[in-house]
């Protein structure tokens, strides 16, 4: 499961931030997960509560914004929303979508004290 692996860096750079930032505790971590970057949410929070024990970051919040995903279209140059990275063009049905968003997942927001 590489939820848990993601969750460990995540406490990891609230940790970085905490030493840089000069701030103990964590109440709230926000987070974007794109549909399309194979990272499961609920899995995720789950690990994150794992991992937070004994951390900074141990009885914070995790809100999990869900990213669509969105591809263009190499042959006929349509932009969509699309639900899976291989899906194909709405608009002509050709495969070999460009992915523009959807894939990523960052840490969005802190709420510390």
């Amino acid at each position: 499961m590489h939820e848990m692996s993601l969750a460990e860096g995540i406490v990891q750079l609230i940790e970085e931030a905490a030493v840089r930032e000069g701030f103990s505790s964590v109440k709230l971590v926000a987070i974007e997960i794109g549909r399309l970057s194979m990272v499961e949410p609920e899995a995720l929070a789950f690990c994150f509560d794992a991992v937070t024990r004994g951390s900074i970051a141990e009885g914070a919040r995790l809100e999990i914004e869900d990213v669509p995903g969105r591809g263009a279209c190499l042959q006929c140059g349509t932009e969509a929303e699309i639900e899976n990275l291989y899906d194909p063009c709405p608009g002509c049905g050709a495969f070999g979508l460009r992915i523009t968003s959807g894939t990523e997942m960052r840490v969005k927001e802190l709420e510390v004290d």
